[in-house]
């Protein structure tokens, strides 16, 4: 009897190292090492099947899974035009607190699934594929409560992984491409994604790109902060400042550091602040055609575990904002004249060179700012098309008829231009949903709490719901952003 008990004392001791005393959507605010985080991930995987599907991109160097979990109603299905966004975490193995925040927010969109309305439209129209930790083994190098050292930063080849991707400037990085860099590349080759979100530490700004400078800049160039633009400038500062004027505080651009000059509303495009090469940022935009920003949350890289519930609370309602805002710009199928796709069109707006591809199925997403624009499409063997569309808030939906550069045949070169709405709902929109094919996407954009004015607290009750329809109320800004007047107050 008494070596039953001991043995029992021992498989409820080993349990606890694998696994923390928490359900599936219960995580404890504490830092899960890798087989804690892998057990949470395939608990969750295991009790929403109908909502999630867990899989790896790759290894690590030390051989640990770079796992992600993927959160959409029907993770099996993948209806026409239902676009693909990430949240990337971990890539300093010593900034873990993105990881944490991963896990939470899996919780939250998992739980909140059928109850929230906001949610329940997100998962419906969205695939959300989260990857916790980018460098595993340069967390379990790491040591919490570490603000400012190195330790654990690289990856198991002590290679910064932020260095490390091509680079639109300077070309292959120094150091040898590394199996973390090589399964992110891959993964963003088979997924077509449209926007991302990368978490870091040790500042609190949200920056976008470029990250690096044209080659011939002159050698004051980063002295005084001068960005490198992209051609979409524009929608880059947008989205930084959707995370930041969501976030509690970084929109009020207090630096971490005495002495350093303050992110004005909390955001920097990344040359302007320091200019790098080989940045994740710059190869997702330049190569993979998905709009990503780095989101720096924590002035300490490594605080500690008792802080974790603070920085859930100032990221939460940032971190679910910023994922709606794939659903803004231009999205459609391009097919030939006999309605089949074309794949590996080359789509771009006029006066931005960066542009994107189709997928397989035809499909392409841009995300844009209300405005007119003129769309170009082209692909081998067809007539290239231009076309003017107006982009208000919301979803354009524009398809796109491509003829043969043989035929004779003429008709209109595109199809009707489809708006999707503005408003929460969870109810299919007819004249939306014309533009797609059966069992497509089935809500409309709801675009609350775009912005919240600077200095205005906001604190979100236990029992915070989101807004009806009716008490949202668009209105001019000097900036040309859209503000929230209807406000939750604790």
């Amino acid at each position: 009897m008494a070596s039953f008990t001991i043995s029992m004392v021992l498989v409820l001791f080993v349990a606890s190292l694998v696994l923390p005393s928490t359900t599936a959507l219960n995580i404890d605010f504490t830092y899960h090492n890798f087989p804690q985080m892998t057990a949470v991930l395939r608990q969750l995987a295991n009790e929403y099947p109908e909502l999630t599907k867990l899989y790896s991109i790759g290894k690590s160097v030390q051989g640990r899974d770079l796992w992600v979990l993927l959160v959409t109603n029907n993770p099996n299905e993948e209806p026409l035009l239902k676009p693909n966004v990430k949240y990337v975490a971990n890539m300093h193995g010593n900034e873990p607190v993105g990881r944490e925040l991963m896990l939470h927010l899996l919780s939250l969109l998992l739980d909140g699934y059928g109850k929230d309305d906001y949610i329940t439209w997100l998962l419906d129209n969205t695939r959300i594929h989260i990857m916790p930790s980018m460098n595993p083994d340069g967390f379990e190098a790491s040591s919490e409560g570490e603000c400012s050292g190195v330790q654990g930063r690289g990856n198991a080849n002590n290679a910064d992984l932020n260095r490390n991707f091509p680079d639109y400037f300077a070309g292959r990085p120094k150091v040898p491409i590394q199996p973390e860099t090589r399964a992110v590349m891959d993964w963003i080759k088979q997924i077509q994604f449209v926007l991302s979100g990368n978490f870091h530490g040790g500042a609190l700004v949200a920056s976008y790109p470029f990250d690096n400078i044209p080659a011939n800049s002159p050698k004051n160039f980063r002295k005084f902060g001068s960005p490198s633009r992209t051609p979409d400038d524009d929608v880059f500062k947008h989205l930084a400042e959707v995370y930041s004027f969501n976030h509690k505080n970084m929109y009020l651009g207090v630096t971490c550091r005495d002495g350093s000059p303050p992110f004005s509303n909390g955001t920097t495009n990344g040359a302007a602040w320091y200019s790098l090469i080989g940045g994740m940022q710059d190869y997702n935009y330049v190569w993979g055609s998905c709009m990503e920003i780095t989101l720096e949350i924590s002035c300490c890289k490594y605080p500690k575990s008792y802080q974790l519930p603070q920085f859930w609370n100032d990221n939460q309602k940032a971190i679910l904002q910023y994922l709606g805002e794939v659903h803004q710009g231009i999205w459609g199928q391009v097919t030939d004249q006999n309605k089949n796709p074309v794949s590996n069109a080359t789509i771009k707006i006029k006066g931005r060179d960066f542009g994107t591809r189709t997928t397989y199925r035809g499909e392409y997403w841009r995300i844009l700012r209300p405005g007119t624009y003129v769309l170009h499409a082209e692909a081998n063997g067809y007539d290239p098309v231009e076309l003017t569309v107006d982009v208000s808030k919301g979803v354009v939906i524009q398809n796109i008829t491509l003829y043969q550069q043989s035929s004779t045949y003429y008709e209109p070169r595109s199809e009707p231009t489809f708006q999707r709405g503005s408003v929460p709902s969870i109810t299919p929109v007819h004249n939306a949903a014309s533009a797609f094919r059966s069992g497509s996407l089935k809500g409309i954009w709801p675009t609350f709490t775009n912005f919240l004015k600077p200095k205005e607290a906001v604190i979100f009750p236990r029992n915070y719901v989101y807004p009806t329809a009716q008490q949202l109320i668009d209105y001019s800004h000097p900036s040309n952003r859209l503000l929230l007047n209807y406000q939750y107050y604790g």
